[in-house]
């Protein structure tokens, strides 16, 4: 009978492939990618949120920049008319009839506040796109068109 080891018995009795103290490679799915992974998955959601924030804003322009363009049609259809004859608004859902003369202030009104609205909007619109670039930059983001 001979005394050598099983098979089994001597790879138990093989140290570690490097010593105790040396530091092993990380295999590829260790803490660290999935950090990055984690990463990766928030930056592109920061940047979905960015993107859809800046859209939201540029259909709220296009909606007041249409509504704008709608008084200015109706302030340069009524201003040859005569002030004293009638005409319809709508107030609140409800069809009013009143004077040329009575409406076109409220019309003129009316556009100039929606003037101001579009000039807030369109000032948020560029703060919101340099705060985009600004994160951009600070996180080394490059957008990669498919």
């Amino acid at each position: 009978m001979s005394t050598a080891p099983s098979p089994s018995v001597a790879k138990k009795q093989q140290g570690p492939p490097f010593p105790p103290l040396c530091p092993l490679p990380l295999p590829p799915h260790t803490t660290n990618s999935q950090l990055t992974k984690t990463k990766k998955t928030d930056l592109q959601t920061q940047y979905s949120t960015y993107k859809s924030a800046l859209q939201q804003l540029a259909q709220k322009i296009g909606d007041v920049e249409q509504e704008a363009e709608e008084h200015k049609l109706v302030l340069e259809s009524l201003e040859p008319v005569d002030p004293g004859r009638k005409c319809f608004r709508l107030v609140n859902g409800v069809l009013v009839e009143r004077c040329v003369g009575d409406v076109i202030p409220a019309v003129r009104t009316n556009a100039e506040g929606l003037k101001s609205v579009l000039e807030g909007l369109v000032k948020e619109y560029k703060r919101k796109q340099e705060e985009m670039e600004k994160w951009k930059v600070k996180n080394n983001v490059q957008v990669v068109n498919r």
